[in-house]
């Protein structure tokens, strides 16, 4: 009966070891952070494998996911310091969907024109007020910068921006709340928020889309899981959720 016993603590010994290894993090951007509430309960349900999740604004990803400090990142393009980095897994990158520039008011308020970029112009420049993420630390703020200055009123529309922290939910809110006519950010950062419209994404010849990539580190202390992690968050199943929380299939 001893040897018996003993027999089985050790099984459920090593168990709890194995079960104790099936934890990895992941860090990503907050432009994907609706879409991952969802997606990673489901992995871990079909697979046991927990996931520490730690959600950061788009520019800081990029630097973390450089360093190769979680076992699984997910970066926002551009990330040329992901890519000449020697800490993650550059060849074997995971394309998992892709984020889009969109214009919101308030909910109620007409929508305007944004099929073109003529339109979207006199929009912006009949537009009293302009919410949005101040650049640099912004990705979405960096993005509708570029923007302007293709449109060549960067200087117009600063003098009636209203700057916001917190990215498309603050930009969001201050639409909401009537602080501002409009307010620019990733579509998926706005979709939740009561209280707005969101009038449609940008034309793409003025606001590339932006591509959301997965990479494992070369430090992962468990590979296996990590790559397992961004095959499940590239899965038909996943492009499924990204569509319902306003983003696009990996490169659309």
């Amino acid at each position: 009966m001893r040897i018996r016993l003993c027999s089985v603590a050790l099984v459920l010994g090593l168990s709890s070891a194995a079960t104790a290894q099936q934890e990895i993090t992941l860090v990503a951007p907050g432009s994907v952070k609706t879409a991952l509430d969802i997606l990673i309960p489901q992995f871990t349900a079909k697979t046991g494998t927990k996931v520490t999740l730690t959600i950061g604004s788009g520019t800081a990803t990029v630097k973390q996911a450089a360093e190769g400090t979680f076992d699984a990142s997910i970066a926002q393009a551009p990330f040329p310091q992901v890519l000449a980095s020697s800490n993650v897994d550059v060849k074997n990158q995971t394309p998992l969907a892709t984020i889009a520039m969109a214009v919101a008011v308030k909910a109620g308020s007409p929508k305007p024109d944004i099929s073109t970029p003529a339109a979207v112009k006199a929009m912006l420049l009949t537009a009293k007020s302009i919410a949005y993420s101040k650049p640099p630390t912004s990705a979405s703020g960096i993005s509708f910068e570029n923007t302007l200055n293709k449109l060549g009123i960067a200087d117009q529309i600063h003098a009636k921006a209203v700057y916001v922290i917190g990215g498309g939910p603050g930009t969001a809110m201050a639409v909401a709340k009537g602080d501002a006519e409009l307010g620019a950010s990733f579509q998926s950062e706005m979709d939740a928020t009561p209280g707005i419209d969101v009038v449609g994404l940008l034309p793409e010849d003025i606001s590339p889309r932006l591509a959301l990539v997965g990479f494992v580190s070369l430090h992962a202390k468990d590979p296996v899981a990590a790559k397992a992690l961004l095959a499940y968050l590239a899965s038909p199943a996943a492009a499924v959720v990204y569509k319902a929380q306003g983003l696009l299939p990996a490169g659309k």
